[in-house]
């Protein structure tokens, strides 16, 4: 697999591979490249497989890519589930494209992740039907090729988006390609700006924008995710995260996800970003 350029680097002790079962490389379309991940002592991809993995009290995924890259680098047991409100970018990117008018419902959805403000901007889209194509169509153009968006509710008291089954690699991806697309600076301006008491996990490194997602499934035990863009070397670094914590609790998916995070910022220096290409 071709691996992010400077993420593992010279160590004196041997590498070993990373078995398949910690990444979730299976999830990934045809077009990449489902292999083990050459991990080196010392390296972000050892440290979370051997050190922090073993430590965490539930699943939990983690994947990274340069923006502008097709190289993705996936860890961890997590691999798909429910985009909650994750998926409020690109419904609120779609829906500013439609109407600056919408832009204050925006603020509210990505800065303070405001149920009804999402619900606004997804009825300012059309009929179910074609906000959800709408939505669909920005995750396509963000190089998310598989994820369809629903327009009606799976579960009555959750909205329709917010229940569209969204893989980690898949929303990597989609994070990779989000500053490339147009009108997306105003999203990831908000995204910036995210409520202090949903700053954790990503929230805790320097000039991260990122958005946050959770909810319950159907026995109350609670998906706790985050996606987003970390400016390092050469770039921004397209970063996702997630954690079904064993105790089912909210509160314990934040404390892994801020764990994965302080990891990742202890890796800072050896991964490299990447830009949108010219043109």
């Amino acid at each position: 697999m071709a691996v992010l350029a400077g993420t593992l680097t010279a160590c004196s002790s041997q590498p070993v591979l990373v078995p398949d079962k910690t990444t979730v490389a299976a999830a990934a379309p045809s077009n990449t490249i489902p292999t083990t991940v050459l991990a080196l002592p010392g390296t972000l991809a050892w440290d979370f497989v051997n050190d922090l993995k073993p430590t965490l009290a539930g699943r939990a995924g983690l994947a990274v890519m340069p923006v502008g890259s097709d190289h993705v680098l996936t860890l961890g047991d997590w691999s798909t589930g429910p985009g909650w409100s994750t998926m409020k970018v690109p419904l609120t990117l779609a829906a500013l494209r439609k109407s600056s008018s919408n832009q204050v419902a925006a603020v509210n959805a990505i800065e303070y992740s405001d149920n009804s403000a999402a619900d606004t901007l997804w009825q300012s889209l059309g009929a179910p039907e074609v906000a959800a194509q709408t939505v669909q169509d920005v995750l396509r153009e963000g190089g998310d090729a598989e994820t369809t968006v629903p327009a009606t509710r799976a579960r009555a008291d959750y909205s329709a988006f917010g229940q569209a089954e969204w893989s980690l690699v898949n929303q990597l991806k989609f994070a990779a390609k989000l500053p490339c697309l147009p009108q997306s600076d105003v999203v990831t301006s908000l995204m910036g700006k995210i409520s202090s008491s949903q700053r954790w996990g990503l929230g805790d490194l320097e000039g991260a924008v990122f958005k946050g997602g959770w909810g319950p499934d159907p026995s109350g035990n609670y998906l706790v995710r985050q996606f987003g863009l970390i400016p390092v070397d050469g770039g921004q670094l397209a970063v996702a995260i997630a954690t079904q914590p064993n105790s089912g609790s909210f509160d314990d998916g934040t404390v892994i996800l801020t764990k994965i995070a302080t990891l990742i910022d202890k890796h800072l220096d050896e991964l490299e970003g990447g830009s949108c290409p010219a043109g």
